[in-house]
Order: structure tokens, then C-alpha cells, then sequence
């Protein structure tokens, strides 16, 4: 099993950037698949990494062919690799994301992308009602060292229902949160490149503890399971 991102995948998407096209592909696919292959074994080398700290249910890795029917961008392939790492449902909430792209593009992700409304709605509420916790978490010195702040779409004002003076209405007025930590080219080439990406997402678990624990309850603090 791969434990490090081999250097041919970094070369063959700085390649595929230049050469966007199925002609180049399909002569070069032999040459995609065994850096394909080298890759997803990284990702799964990763997820058991992860099983150490965490339940991990799926680990998923993206299909480099982009889906071009609803994009002004119509060029046919992605230029990097992207995987996701499932926790287990419906108790545990949250997820994960690994990105490699050339040019000091690579990142990793977690938290919240896509609330949905019953769910974004019920982490409102809790900010509304308390947001002590919350903060305690992301002013905390090693959380924050790893992940900063928050990124991520948020409305201009208030949600609809919620008083735009809140003192929690920075927290209240997002739409998605998330944390993204950065990594150079040399960075994701490092032979223990993974082995630091595994305790990045560890320190990420005060947080996800704590929206877990929201997200399965109600306001009462009673189990919703």
C-alpha cells in the first residue's frame, strides 16, 4: 500500500492542464491509471490512519472526468484528485476532504459543507442560545494553530427569525463551516505528508464532538436518536 503522494502526479496534472483534451487523455491513460492506482491506496492508507481517532464508514475518491452539462467550463477532465472520508452516521456528524492539485494548491477540509436547512437551523439556534462553547473551541491555542477560523459562504444580514444585533450573528449568519489548512508541492511529496494530515484531522474532533452532540439532540440537550 502507498503511504506517500508519488511526484508523477503532481507532473502528470501540471501536464493535463496544458493538454485538457481526450486525444492527450486516452494516449496518456495508461500512464493516469498507475498514478491513479498509487493514489487511492495513499487515500486509504490515510482512512486507516483515520480509523485510529475515528469511525470512518466510506472513504470516497472522486472520478477525474468533471461533469460539464450544467458548466460554462467545458473542458472534460479535473487537474487534481479528490477524496472524501465519510464519519459514521447518524451519530456522527461532520466530514473530511483531501485535495491534490499542483502549484501549492493542494488543502484539506472539514466540517459542514452543505447543511441541510433542518440541520443549519438547529446549529443557529444553539449559537443563538449559547455560543460559549463554540468559541471556547476555536479560540482554543492548538485548535486554531491547525485550522484558524471559519471559511465559507455566510449571509450579509441576518438569517430570517434570528435579531441581526446578536452578539453570536458572525456564527449565526453562516451557511456552511468549514476549516481548510493549506499545503505546498513540497509539502504533499514529504514522506510523512500523511501522517500530518491524519493529526491535522485529529485535532479537528473537539469540534466535531461538539456539533455531533448538537446536531443529535434538541435544545433541551435530549437525544434526538
Amino acid at each position: 500500500m502507498s503511504t506517500v503522494i508519488p511526484k508523477e502526479t503532481l507532473d502528470f496534472f501540471e501536464k493535463l492542464a496544458k493538454n485538457n483534451d481526450r486525444d492527450w487523455f486516452n494516449e496518456h491513460k495508461p500512464e493516469f491509471r498507475a498514478i491513479e492506482a498509487k493514489v487511492k491506496s495513499a487515500y486509504n492508507h490515510l482512512g486507516g490512519l483515520m480509523c485510529a481517532h475515528d469511525q470512518i464508514e466510506k472513504i470516497k475518491i472522486f472520478r477525474i472526468y468533471r461533469d460539464v452539462r450544467f458548466s460554462k467550463n467545458k473542458l472534460p477532465y479535473k487537474t487534481h484528485f479528490g477524496g472524501s472520508f465519510a464519519r459514521k452516521k447518524p451519530e456522527l456528524r461532520g466530514g473530511y476532504y483531501m485535495h491534490i492539485q499542483p502549484n501549492n494548491e493542494s488543502f484539506i477540509a472539514t466540517g459542514f459543507w452543505d447543511p441541510n436547512k433542518e440541520d443549519l437551523l438547529r446549529i443557529r439556534k444553539e449559537f443563538e442560545m449559547d455560543d460559549s462553547e463554540i468559541r471556547d473551541i476555536l479560540n482554543d491555542k492548538t485548535f486554531s494553530a491547525t485550522w484558524g477560523d471559519f471559511v465559507g459562504d455566510e449571509l450579509k444580514t441576518a438569517p430570517k427569525g434570528f435579531d441581526r444585533d446578536h452578539p453570536a450573528i458572525d456564527l449565526i449568519r453562516k451557511k456552511q463551516y468549514i476549516f481548510i489548512k493549506k499545503y505546498s508541492d513540497k509539502e504533499v511529496l514529504q514522506e510523512d505528508f500523511l501522517e500530518n494530515v491524519n493529526d491535522a484531522f485529529k485535532k479537528i474532533r473537539p469540534f466535531f464532538d461538539y456539533m455531533s452532540d448538537v446536531l443529535t439532540t434538541n435544545l433541551n440537550g435530549e437525544s434526538l436518536l
